[in-house]
């Protein structure tokens, strides 16, 4: 068996943190340190494929979910409180209907539990085409990728996987092979019998297509105790965009 890696803040009642498709641990260091401050241990985890974590040719929820349930087993936590955006919030999903007993709270960041048709084809592409070995600093990655990518938080999320292999090469921390060949994985539904029957809270932002009110049926039919809140001035991003609100509704539910 191989162990996700991971980041563990501060101690007290075990909070998981699953970042996004082509995310990692990382992006979430800064509101993992403010849940942490509030008596969590939280840990913030790379996914398979992303980050420090293995690299594996399997890859989809059912693969994710059981590295969550064994990297639990393995640090003995119990009763977690779950929180994963986009893909991450999918593998929480999943890991919530599949083990509940492991999970006290879930939380779900911008993502429904419904099918979404591969739309990362750009972002992929770009990254294919950026040949990090070839470049020689970050402000030339940077360059590069804006011929394909022209927003500029879109590059400098992408440009955290840039990593230094050796003295004067760069690479990719994401397995991007895997990724950009099982891009159809990102988009699965859970099974749509599978229910979470524990306090779950579903934030969306108010600039996001994600999750729209038509989805509101569907996620209550999965998670009968579901509430849902928004996100002002916040895309997909949310966490990001305005983490002020985002740590302050996800911490509210999390104590009530």
């Amino acid at each position: 068996m191989q162990l996700l890696h991971s980041n563990i803040i501060g101690e007290g009642t075990p909070f998981l943190i699953l970042h996004g498709f082509l995310g990692m641990s990382d992006n979430w260091k800064t509101l993992g340190k403010q849940y942490a401050t509030q008596g969590y241990e939280v840990h913030l985890v790379d996914l398979r494929n992303h980050g420090k974590s293995f690299h594996s040719d399997d890859f989809n929820y059912d693969y994710l979910s059981e590295d969550i349930y064994n990297y639990c087993q393995h640090y003995k936590l119990t009763d977690i409180i779950l929180l994963g955006h986009s893909m991450g919030g999918k593998t929480a999903m999943q890991v919530a209907t599949k083990y509940p007993e492991l999970v006290a709270k879930l939380i779900v960041a911008d993502i429904a539990p419904k099918y979404y048709p591969p739309h990362h084809n750009t972002i992929i592409d770009a990254l294919t085409n950026l040949k990090p070995e070839l470049l020689s600093s970050r402000k030339e990655a940077d360059a590069k990728l804006a011929l394909e990518i022209t927003d500029f938080d879109t590059r400098q999320f992408l440009l955290k996987n840039l990593y230094w292999k050796e003295k004067e090469t760069l690479g990719l921390r994401i397995n991007l092979d895997i990724l950009s060949n099982k891009m159809e994985e990102i988009g699965e539904n859970i099974a749509a019998t599978e229910t979470y029957n524990k306090p779950t809270l579903f934030l969306r932002g108010d600039r996001s297509e994600y999750i729209s009110p038509h989805d509101f049926d569907t996620i209550q039919l999965h998670f009968p105790m579901a509430k849902v809140a928004t996100i002002d001035n916040a895309g997909h991003w949310l966490h990001a965009e305005n983490p002020k609100q985002f740590y302050s509704k996800s911490l509210e539910f999390i104590i009530s």
